[in-house]
């Protein structure tokens, strides 16, 4: 019985180790993510950058940060004398897969196309959770991108960045939707970047504006590279 026994034991093993190999390939090869939540300041990203560091540092904590650079999908408009920035510039080439190993674009084109696979079941965080979605409570579907359905940035004039990611409190930031639907059967309702602004009675930028209409000041991350 104790031959058995210490035969079965390093079997066991071996099995185990064969069993979760595969989900730690999966999550290694993670290049696309709905951030689980928010940095908590509303439009107040800290910039770009500041947004691209949370995205990096819940990558990291879930085990497939670096070497890869995770960029957040967010445009800027053309203010004091820089340029605007496109989302859909910073995100690198594709193709994306979620932490389950789902692909859910296989290049720029097709991520801002019809043909994408973006969806409740496939916009995942990083610990590879659904988002809740309309009908969920809370709803958390809003997710800031200030960015047109094309991932191009808003021509200056109406804010739909939060002032470039800078306020928590006046300002508008348009916002797609993670679990592709919205209060009507449109296109706008189901895009997953370009649904509504946000609004509310703090300015239209506070975290608890964010929430109101549904959101959570969430961010899709992409690796860049």
């Amino acid at each position: 019985m104790k031959i058995v026994a210490w035969i079965a034991v390093p079997a066991c093993l071996a099995f185990a180790a064969v069993a979760t190999s595969p989900v730690r390939a999966q999550t290694a090869n993670t290049s696309f993510f709905v951030t689980s939540n928010g940095i908590g300041n509303g439009g107040n990203l800290g910039g770009l950058a500041g947004a691209d560091n949370r995205c990096q540092e819940l990558a990291q904590a879930a085990g497939f940060g670096a070497p890869k650079t995770w960029r957040a999908y967010l445009s800027t408009q053309a203010a004091d004398g820089k340029p605007a920035v496109n989302a859909r510039d910073r995100i690198g080439k594709g193709p994306w897969q979620n932490v389950k190993g789902v692909v859910v674009a296989k290049d720029v084109t097709e991520l801002h196309g019809a043909a994408n696979n973006l969806t409740k079941q496939t916009a995942l965080s990083e610990k590879g959770e659904v988002i809740n979605g309309r009908g969920d409570t809370p709803n958390r579907h809003d997710v800031l991108t200030g960015s047109q359905g094309d991932g191009t940035a808003f021509a200056t004039g109406d804010d739909r960045t939060c002032k470039n990611w800078t306020s928590s409190t006046q300002g508008s930031a348009m916002l797609g939707h993670s679990d592709r639907i919205g209060l009507r059967d449109d296109d706008a309702s189901k895009s997953w970047n370009s649904s509504h602004p946000s609004r509310g009675p703090d300015g239209g930028c506070s975290q608890s504006d964010l929430k109101s209409t549904g959101g959570d000041g969430l961010l899709y991350c992409f690796a860049a590279n």
